[in-house]
């Protein structure tokens, strides 16, 4: 008998049989050893669109909302049909009696699983591999220890609720509001507070006033001391006048404390996103394409994390994977391993942190394309940082009184680089040490120069992919419970498509040059967040959320109260939701036009046409339209109205491009197999026949 191992890509499934022994290579499997090992290709089976459920949901109309199936209907991806039927018959297989669920292990992990597996109406048993490592030490230590498939149901119906949730969210909100203002409006429970959060953060930026401040600073032999800020200049010129006719200062305090920084966290996904960003200039969505290359090419550990620390059992192995990771980066001076200040077993659910494997190199490291090498040695340095030494130094603060006023001066001197000595060797800091001068308590200084220096103050700084990234990360935190698995919006593998999405979709744009590159909210984005409810734009919803998907995995909450709530929700948006006029970047009620024949979504005039705004559709009469001209009319506004109610409209005094003579037709619109706007003209006779 074979047992049937299901992973989550080809190249996963392919570590896996090598581990297993399943060496022959079949179409869409491995086997051998007692052993067959197939793949899902990421979501081979999806939620059906609402028109599944009755073709009236072809048009978008509001009073077709809301849309609240009472039972699913999943189907195969369309592009993915062939490997689900290879999976399906290797399941019916007659020598295969028990399966194992190798996919990545986490809440979505878990759902692609299990969809596959109740489409093919599987019966037969399973169990769940549960690994964090592609290494082979680490999948043998798996499969040694497979867990049964029951510890991971509650997992399963929390990642079903959470899918169908945000199925009905999404698909009524979008729904509601591209009726509402006429044109596709993309609403999601991650997607709109994201956008919200670039929306008000340039608000923010727009409404600042900046504020002028002044300083008195005062310079003795490489002193500079300066004073408290004033508002009003005339009165810094009259203390710095005041320090000038004294011509000497006094050394009132000085305090040297003997501080020190911690190392850094090993990386998780999105604070490696972050630093990627900052460091190197890439996306959220490219650092996660590199880094899901490495793990498959067994260089980095399970990319999908959302924690910092590494395990217990990890401890005794650290010492000889960091000397692996400084020979692999050519680094000399590796002088301690402090392996206790990254284990946390207590802040480790699904995936320890992210970190080298045992297999990186510098051979492996030469071979890989350039942005895979780049994310591998920030994920090698960061391995390093986190279990080297405290970087310690001194603080000096220097306390100085002239003119009845106090000045001071703070400065730092490193003792001992500790961690930053890797960091600096590989990305040298920008930031310079300051030193103060040897003063002592009591002595007096002869005044050099004497200035008022000129400020402003500064509004925040426009979002960068980086710093969205913890934002995302930290929003709504402080209402999440601390033990659930998801905190922030979306989660470490969806936050960098959330990104890409709202940019795809119009609402956000990327603006500057590739290491200063700033997120920018567009017209678009900008009103769409101006009608947009509170519970759609805050993370709130997310925070409830997710501490009810955290109950119903620990059995605390039911699965049928919370999918209600959610129906509540949508309905009570629907009721109470209406269109508001004058919005700049979205079409109001009163621009509509009529009806599109095609998907009966509603005709909006628009700058360059008069089309559906059913974004999926293709119907639209330009005004710049050929047709017409060619017989030496324009499409007005009125002819449009007509034209789109199915009206055959008569022309008088039409003139031939050809000939100049002129003529009479009956000119009218119907959609082509396409769903395009194809134009019939009928040319009266004598007799009455045409």
């Amino acid at each position: 008998m074979s047992r049937l191992v299901i992973a989550e890509k080809p190249s996963v499934a392919a570590s896996l049989a090598k581990v297993l022994k399943a060496s022959a290579r079949k179409d869409g499997y491995f086997e051998g050893n007692g052993w067959i090992v197939s793949w899902c290709v990421g979501h081979l089976v999806e939620l059906e669109p609402p028109e599944s459920y009755d073709e009236k949901y072809k048009k978008w109309r509001r009073e077709d909302l809301p849309i609240l199936p009472d039972h699913w209907r999943y189907a195969v991806s369309a592009s993915t049909k062939k490997q689900f039927g290879i999976l399906k018959k290797l399941m019916e297989r007659s020598d295969v009696d028990r399966l194992c669920c190798a996919t990545d292990a986490g809440r979505e992990g878990e759902l692609i699983f299990r969809l596959v597996y109740h489409q093919a109406h599987c019966k037969k048993p399973f169990d769940r591999l549960w690994i964090s490592s592609m290494e082979d030490s680490a999948i043998q230590e798996g499969f040694a220890s497979l867990r049964p498939s029951k510890d991971y149901d509650a997992l399963y119906e929390a990642a079903l609720c959470r899918e169908r949730a945000d199925w009905i969210v999404g698909m009524n909100a979008t729904r509601l509001y591209s009726c509402l203002y006429g044109s596709t409006l993309n609403v999601g429970r991650v997607m709109t507070p994201t956008l919200a959060m670039l929306v008000e953060r340039e608000q923010s930026i727009r409404d600042f006033v900046p504020e002028t401040f002044y300083t008195v600073q005062l310079q003795s032999d490489g002193l500079k001391a300066s004073g408290r800020k004033y508002k009003d200049r005339i009165e810094a010129e009259e203390l710095a006048e005041r320090c000038r006719s004294e011509g000497q200062m006094s050394v009132t305090k000085v305090v040297t404390k003997d501080k020190s920084e911690k190392p850094p966290l090993l990386y998780d996904l999105t604070s490696l996103q972050r630093d990627a960003n900052k460091i190197l200039g890439y996306s959220a969505q490219q650092t996660l394409d590199y880094l899901q290359s490495l793990y498959e090419k067994k260089l980095v550990t399970y990319p999908r994390t959302d924690s910092r620390y590494l395990t217990e059992d990890m401890a005794a192995g650290l010492p000889q994977l960091a000397k692996t990771a400084a020979s692999a980066l050519e680094y000399p001076d590796l002088v301690s391993v402090n392996a206790k200040q990254v284990i946390n077993n207590a802040k480790v659910s699904d995936h320890h942190a992210v970190i080298p494997t045992r297999e990186v190199s510098i051979a492996k490291i030469r071979e890989l394309p350039k942005g895979e090498a780049e994310i591998l040695k920030l994920v090698t340095v960061r391995l390093l940082c986190a279990v080297g030494l405290p970087c310690r130094f001194t603080e000096t603060t220097v306390t100085i009184t002239c003119a009845g006023e106090t000045f001071s001066i703070r400065g730092k001197q490193i003792l001992d680089p500790g961690w930053k000595a890797v960091m600096n060797h590989y990305y040298p800091a920008k930031e310079k040490e300051e030193t103060v001068p040897d003063v002592q308590e009591g002595q007096v200084l002869a005044i050099s120069n004497t200035e008022v220096k000129e400020g402003k103050t500064k509004p925040a700084q426009h979002y960068t992919e980086g710093s969205l990234l913890r934002a995302m990360e930290t929003a709504g935190a402080e209402d999440i419970p601390e033990e659930t698995e998801r905190k922030g919006l979306g989660t470490p593998a969806t936050r960098a498509g959330t990104i890409e999405k709202l940019i795809q979709k119009g609402f956000v744009i990327r603006s500057g040059d590739k290491k200063t590159k700033i997120l920018l909210p567009t017209e678009k984005g900008t009103s769409l967040i101006a009608v947009m409810p509170e519970k759609l734009k805050s993370p709130m919803m997310t925070a409830e959320w997710e501490q009810k998907l955290l109950d119903m995995e620990h059995h605390s909450y039911d699965s049928g109260r919370f999918m209600g709530e959610i129906g509540a929700f949508v309905q009570d948006l629907i009721d109470n939701q209406k269109a508001e006029q004058n919005i700049p970047g979205l079409a109001s009620g009163g621009e509509k036009l009529g009806i599109c024949p095609v998907c009966g979504a509603e005709i909006i005039e628009r700058k360059q046409s008069y089309s559906c705004t059913n974004r999926d559709c293709r119907f639209a009469l330009w005004k710049d339209n050929r047709f017409l001209q060619s017989i030496g009319k324009n499409l007005t506004r009125d002819l449009a109205v007509k034209l789109i109610s199915g009206e055959k409209i008569k022309l008088k005094k039409c003139v031939s491009r050809k000939s100049g003579k002129t003529f009479d037709a009956v000119i009218s619109v119907t959609a082509d197999a396409e769903g395009k706007a194809s134009f019939s003209m009928e040319l009266p006779q004598k007799g009455g026949r045409k």
